[in-house]
């Protein structure tokens, strides 16, 4: 039972992650967006364009803050492999189950 506790108190916390690692993007892109807006607007008087610099600097933070939250494979961490693994022995009983023909 501990185990059964543990292993929900884990995805607890992995849920939370990832709910600050999305809110952390949303307001990544509705500033960045702002920034660029403004020096569209303001481009004039100035002549050049500087919102790509808080762009790119934040872009640093939020993809470490992506690495954190979904490590470094993303998509392709332990979960997804050990599906996979899962999916290729199913595949490999279900033809050895098989008659041969």
């Amino acid at each position: 039972m501990t185990e059964e506790k543990d292993r929900a108190q884990r995805a607890r916390e992995q849920v939370a992650a990832m709910r600050s690692f999305y809110t952390h993007l949303f307001t990544y892109i509705i500033v960045n967006l702002g920034l660029f807006l403004i020096n569209l607007f303001t481009r004039r008087d100035s002549g050049s364009w500087w919102f790509y610099w808080p762009l790119f600097g934040w872009g640093i933070g939020l993809a470490s803050h992506g690495f954190s939250v979904f490590g470094a494979y993303g998509l392709f961490g332990q979960e997804w492999e050990e599906k996979q693994v899962k999916k290729l022995l199913d595949k490999q009983e279900k033809q050895a189950g098989e008659p041969k023909l």
